[in-house]
């Protein structure tokens, strides 16, 4: 399984963007797929996640409101919106796709999304006047 995030850009305050995850291979034992991020001063977190099935979505503390997931299964693309972007946004924001329920996947650490399923690379989104 491939994950290969695109859409991070710098941006002024206030903006929004679109992020996307192009997934390649076989998704059958993955059914969860989440968004982190790793902001300065943090360890990574997650922002939210999804049910690449049904589209259940579930969202980490303080995430719900400027985010929001979404995707097409058709086309094994995943994105996350961000709206009222804040320099404290700034970071890498990564895709995963996991062996989970979406609840369990948005509440892994790092090394378990690695035992459990797949990161992408990243993509650097910037916040700044």
């Amino acid at each position: 399984l491939q994950l290969v995030e695109s859409g991070g850009d710098l941006v002024q305050p206030g903006a929004s963007l679109r992020l996307s995850c192009a997934v390649s291979g076989n998704t059958e034992n993955y059914p969860a797929l989440g968004w982190f991020r790793q902001v300065l001063g943090k360890g990574r977190e997650a922002v939210a996640c999804i049910d690449i099935n049904d589209a259940t979505t579930f969202y980490g503390d303080s995430m719900e409101g400027r985010f929001t997931i979404s995707g097409d299964n058709d086309k094994n693309t995943w994105f996350l919106q961000i709206h009222s972007l804040k320099p404290e946004d700034t970071g890498i924001y990564y895709c995963a796709a996991a062996e989970a329920t979406i609840q369990a996947l948005c509440l892994m650490t790092p090394v378990q999304v690695r035992l459990y399923g797949h990161w992408g690379q990243g993509t650097q989104v910037t916040v700044a006047p």
